[in-house]
């Protein structure tokens, strides 16, 4: 099941925001490089400039990220995490939100403000296998 993953990842990058930090931080710490971002500039409710940022993983490349977000992560968190499963998935997508200011500090959070938006897709076929998959996805690290 594990190859047939796919990883959405969405950024809001804000006008006081170093989007090349963002960037950086992607490539050094999660080997997710710049041109796998797609880039649409918005506007905000206050009429301030945003960018969103957009990746789509497959494969290996999305196998590669879960790997080094749970050897990234604090135990306990991954603990949280699998603990959640059926709260944090929806429609065979589990859901994670890590803290984007820490990941420009060099450090993984599992946090709710100011995020980037990680979807794991995997295909499920019976609901009540959805916290087998996603555990042995997470687990696939060891």
């Amino acid at each position: 099941m594990t190859n047939k993953i796919e990883i959405t990842i969405d950024v809001i990058v804000h006008a006081t925001e170093d989007i090349s930090k963002i960037f950086q931080s992607f490539d050094e710490i999660l080997e997710v490089k710049e041109e796998d971002f797609t880039m649409i500039e918005t506007t905000g409710y206050f009429e301030n400039p945003i960018i969103m940022l957009k990746a789509k993983l497959v494969k290996k490349q999305a196998q590669n990220l879960i790997k080094k977000i749970m050897k990234l992560l604090p135990s306990n968190q991954i603990n949280e995490l699998i603990e959640e499963i059926e709260d944090r998935t929806v429609d065979s997508r589990f859901h994670l939100r890590l803290d984007k200011q820490e990941l420009v500090k060099g450090a993984l959070i599992v946090s709710e403000k100011d995020t980037i938006k990680i979807k794991i897709h995997t295909p499920i076929y019976n609901k009540k296998d959805t916290t087998k998959i996603f555990t042995e996805i997470f687990q696939m690290v060891n």
